[in-house]
């Protein structure tokens, strides 16, 4: 939805201390435990002289103590037509702290920051990562940009990753006394240093020895704990455009008059179509049904990032004309074409991904959100539509807008909405497979698989492949050596709860391994849990994104000479995390294995991760037990 933003800083630096000694002796041992690199020193500036002059000063010097550690070196700075780079300059020292090179401007990597699928754009890129092959080292970087906005105030945050530690850094915002502001502080021990004159006010923060930490598997998004500093000015100016906010339902209220109103209109031929299109239609669901299914088959997307910085939609006119658009278009396109049938709808802006991250209803600001979806406020009846894909069902979104805070922008104003929640018994996966076991140990035979919710769409990438691709892609989701795709088949019922159906005929050369009288199988051959790090000193909660189920049901075969006496698994677990059943047993000469898994999404307490783990892993154990068949002589 927003254009590459502003600017991106990837473990930026800088230097400029004066008679600082760099010499990596000096850097305490227990901020270089678990680091990669550790930040010397960092002193940011946030200069708010008016709303259409913004200055932004980083001083940074970092230690790169080995080769993990180089791409905390890497400066990264993107600009625009309302973001210039005013100066850069920078120094390497070695591991003693003596200086063996600069740097200015001219050492960087110039380039458009045109991605591959977007049309129109106008952000350019600067980089530099050093040439530097001996550790440790230290890079310090001096750079200055201006911001002709302060819509957008760049966060503060002073560690930027797990394997970074901290030795200093400052974070100063400078404004006029009389400048309003709304302020959201995290994770910080101590308020901001606060000195007002008759000409300004200045705030700083500071923090000191952040020790760099070992990452932590399933752990909630580090924007949820990690210190961090966050300024949203009331009175704003961006790309000539100014106004004012303190709260969502204002940020929506000048987003719809500023960015969408009068970008709606159609021609009247397409006015009429749309009439004549939904004329037998009874319900307004209906309607918009009809009228998605048209905007699926006519528009393609396309990144287009122009128009007030990238936040404002192409006219509907055009992408009537045109056929493409961004979400952003595509939405307001969809949202004129329903429009025109009557039919009300919102424009909604998310932030996008398979992690859910919500807009903070605490505090507003236009730097949250990355894409554009659609609201249907049906009386009873709320419908979401995903306006980018063309082959999405109509009113699913997937796992990549669900189960989070969004902002509607409409004439009354900003709304904020929560997004329907694809929970763990529709995110189902139900596999039946009937298998023949030969005397020799292959298998074959047909896996047929249902999958929905959240597995619908990591399986929706299959549908419409060319077979050469669906067999190479299936080759790594059925991980199992010498299996064959003889036939694939797949079929999609596209309805707001979609399902899509694999059918599969497979041969596994050598599934079962035989040694004299004994022959020994895997019953659990498509879907073992793989199994999860055990680590101590757990500090951050447990968080399961998304939950989910799975039921496997596998029939086989067996050959004459097997003698149908085994001793059977059954197995139960059940616990807050989830549960897991597997039994096996004979029926005549068929061995029959049946396993069901729920995992439950959550947050739970960082000591509760002993017994997550012991969960995951023995459901891991237990998907590899092997079953010992006797043969005949």
């Amino acid at each position: 939805m927003r254009a590459p933003i502003l600017f991106l800083l990837l473990f930026l630096g800088l230097p400029g201390f004066s008679q600082d000694n760099y010499d990596v002796e000096l850097v305490p041992s227990a901020l270089r435990n678990r680091a990669n690199a550790t930040i010397r020193n960092k002193e940011t500036v946030v200069d708010m002289r008016s709303p259409d002059n913004v200055m932004y000063t980083v001083k940074q010097a970092i230690t790169v103590l080995n080769k993990n550690g180089d791409e905390n070196a890497r400066l990264v700075l993107f600009y625009d037509k309302n973001t210039s780079i005013k100066s850069i300059k920078g120094e390497i020292y070695n591991e003693i702290g003596k200086s063996v090179g600069k740097f200015s401007q001219g050492d960087f990597k110039d380039e458009s920051a045109v991605q591959g699928f977007s049309l129109f754009e106008d952000s350019r890129v600067k980089h530099y990562l050093p040439s530097v092959n001996t550790y440790p080292y230290t890079i310090v970087y001096n750079y200055e940009i201006r911001f002709k906005q302060n819509l957008i105030i760049p966060d503060w945050v002073p560690k930027p990753s797990y394997d970074v530690s901290v030795e200093k850094s400052t974070y100063t915002f400078i404004c006029k006394p009389t400048d309003q502001f709304r302020l959201k502080t995290q994770n910080l021990e101590s308020k901001a240093e606060e000195n007002i004159t008759k000409d300004q006010k200045i705030l700083t923060w500071k923090v000191s020895n952040l020790l760099a930490v070992k990452s932590e598997p399933f752990s909630p998004n580090k924007e949820t704990y990690q210190t961090s500093v966050k300024i949203a000015p009331e009175q704003f100016s961006y790309f000539n455009y100014k106004g004012s906010y303190t709260n969502w339902q204002e940020l929506g209220k000048w987003a719809y008059d500023n960015l969408l109103k009068g970008r709606d209109k159609l021609p009247e031929p397409t006015i009429q179509m749309v009439k004549e299109l939904v004329k037998n239609e009874k319900t307004d669901k209906e309607k918009a049904r009809k009228i998605y299914q048209y905007l699926q088959e006519k528009t393609r997307y396309i990144s287009v990032q122009i128009g007030i910085g990238g936040f404002q939609p192409v006219a509907a006119t055009e992408v009537d004309r045109l056929g493409y658009g961004d979400c952003k278009g595509l939405v307001n396109y969809m949202q004129s074409l329903l429009r025109a049938a009557n039919v009300e709808s919102y424009y909604c802006v998310v932030e996008a991904g398979s992690e859910k991250i919500s807009l903070d209803p605490t505090y507003a600001s236009m730097n949250q959100g990355n894409h554009i979806i659609l609201c249907l406020p049906l009386k009873g009846d709320t419908t979401w539509l995903e306006c980018t894909s063309q082959k999405i069902p109509f009113g699913f979104l997937g796992d990549f807008t669900d189960d989070r805070n969004v902002l509607a922008c409409t004439a009354e104003g900003g709304k904020l909405l929560h997004t329907p929640k694809l929970v763990a018994q529709t995110n189902l996966q139900v596999r039946n497979a009937e298998l023949t076991l030969d005397k020799d140990g292959n298998i074959s035979g047909t896996v047929k698989t249902m999958f929905s919710g959240a597995q619908y769409d990591n399986h929706e990438e299959f549908i419409g492949k060319p077979l050469s691709e669906q067999q190479k892609l299936l080759k790594e989701v059925y991980d199992i050596d010498n299996i064959n795709f003889e036939q694939i088949k797949y079929a999609q019922k596209k309805e707001i709860e979609p399902v899509i159906t694999e059918n599969l005929n497979i041969n596994i050369r050598n599934y079962a391994t035989i040694n004299n009288i004994r022959l020994f199988m895997l019953p659990n051959a498509f879907n073992v849990k793989a199994s999860v790090t055990e680590t101590k000193g757990r500090t951050l909660p447990v968080y399961i994104n998304r939950g989910y189920k799975d039921e496997d049901s596998i029939i086989y075969n067996l050959p004459d000479n097997v003698i149908p006496i085994f001793l059977p698994i059954d197995k139960s677990i059940n616990n807050d995390f989830g549960s897991y059943t597997i039994k096996t047993f004979i029926e005549g000469n068929k061995l029959i294995y049946v396993r069901k898994f729920t995992l439950h999404d959550g947050t739970f307490p960082a000591e509760s991760y002993t017994g997550f783990t012991q969960f995951i892993n023995e459901v891991s154990s237990s998907d590899k037990l092997k079953l010992v068949l006797n043969l005949k002589k």
